[in-house]
């Protein structure tokens, strides 16, 4: 089987003409990591893979389906849960928190990874929480498992939307109504907000209706109100951003004063303090700006949201592609590149949909200096981002 794996790997770099010493070059890595991938013996890790599959012009999806083979067999599941995935109505709370655990160890990667390499697993687990949640007799198992669906429901959605470059808004608003109605059942209100203020970020940045997205940020945040300042404080901040998008500039400075409330309440006991970033406020509020046509305004808010985010990740790259964005409002065209490129650096390794987006979005408002060589160059970069 290693013979196997070894030839198919090495077969998709022989068919484009790479020796190991180019593909390795062309991938900042020794040749030995190569020698390594190819004899089955390590895995590319997840920031190597969207540029290994670019150079050996593979999907994002075809280098995951080939890695399969080329890696180590996966570990085998938790007894207790391939279990009770035989005998459903046996299944206990132990299963079901083993089953949570691994959904939320998946969400904690989601900012970090790209969305093509969590989705397998994470559709694997929703469907067997909502598998074992119909075998379930009524009772605390059956509430569990209810939250589990809550929670796999939610992060499908988030997903399905990033890794279709947020186009894909139809099968994602069916994934977050499964998570609301789900949060329902069991009156987990912070989960149903989650799940509200997550759906409202379709009409927001997908299909571009931001009074649509109002209503549910409004709804995300009444619904929170009471129980997390980090979901009501996020949803307000949403609300802010929809505002900004229809020109409202004093609903959208109310929004944010509320936002900026609730976030200032925010201790270690809310159920949602992992969502929390001290970006939020900062970060938000300059895309505000932007969207209000003042770009003196929203670029120091960026840059101080841009610091405040520790790691480089999706939502750094959204950050970066505001920046240029509102760069090139003000006409300076070598900030703009230059944010261009440390966004294309974190897209390359997140493949972050909505950087992604904004990247191009920029690219497109640059066409006025297409001909000046680093305008020509973040375009290179984005042609070679898109490479099969």
């Amino acid at each position: 089987m290693a013979g196997k794996r070894r030839h198919r790997l090495a077969h998709c770099r022989k068919t484009i003409g790479l020796s190991q010493e180019r593909l390795a070059e062309s991938l900042g890595v020794d040749r030995s990591t190569v020698v390594r991938w190819e004899r089955a013996e390590t895995d590319p890790q997840p920031w190597h893979r969207p540029r290994l599959a670019a150079t050996l012009r593979l999907s994002i999806e075809e280098l995951a389906d080939l890695l399969v083979d080329v890696g180590q067999p996966p570990a085998p599941p938790d007894e207790r849960l391939a279990y009770v995935l035989r005998h459903p109505r046996r299944v206990d709370l132990v299963a079901v928190a083993h089953l949570r655990e691994r959904v939320q160890g998946l969400d904690q990667q989601y900012d970090r990874l790209p969305s093509t390499l969590l989705l397998a697993e994470a559709g694997q687990l929703h469907g067997q929480a909502i598998f074992l949640r119909q075998h379930a007799s009524a009772g605390p198992v059956h509430r569990e498992l209810a939250a589990a669906v809550a929670e796999s429901a939610t992060l499908m959605g988030q997903l399905v939307w990033d890794a279709s470059q947020r186009r894909d808004h139809h099968a994602s608003a069916a994934y977050f109504d499964q998570a609301i109605n789900a949060a329902r059942d069991t009156r987990d209100v912070v989960t149903e907000a989650n799940a509200l203020l997550r759906k409202s970020y379709l009409p927001l940045y997908g299909t571009k209706q931001p009074a649509r997205s109002l209503v549910l940020t409004t709804n995300a945040a009444a619904v929170a109100r009471n129980d997390s300042h980090v979901i009501a404080g996020l949803a307000h901040l949403h609300r802010a951003e929809a505002h900004a998008m229809l020109g409202q500039p004093r609903d959208c400075s109310d929004a944010l004063s509320a936002a900026e409330n609730h976030l200032a309440a925010v201790d270690a006991h809310d159920p949602a303090a992992a969502l929390f970033c001290p970006s939020h406020h900062t970060r938000l509020a300059g895309s505000c700006w932007l969207f209000l046509n003042k770009p003196a305004d929203a670029i120091p808010a960026l840059e101080n949201a841009r610091h405040l985010i520790a790691a480089r990740s999706k939502s750094t790259a959204v950050v970066l592609g505001n920046l240029a964005l509102a760069s090139i409002l003000q006409r300076d065209t070598d900030a703009a590149t230059s944010y261009l490129h440390e966004a294309i650096d974190v897209i390359e390794r997140t493949r972050a949909g909505g950087g992604l987006n904004l990247a191009f979005t920029a690219a497109r408002q640059l066409r006025p200096w297409r001909d000046q060589p680093a305008v020509q160059d973040v375009n290179d970069r984005l042609l070679t981002l898109m490479t099969p």
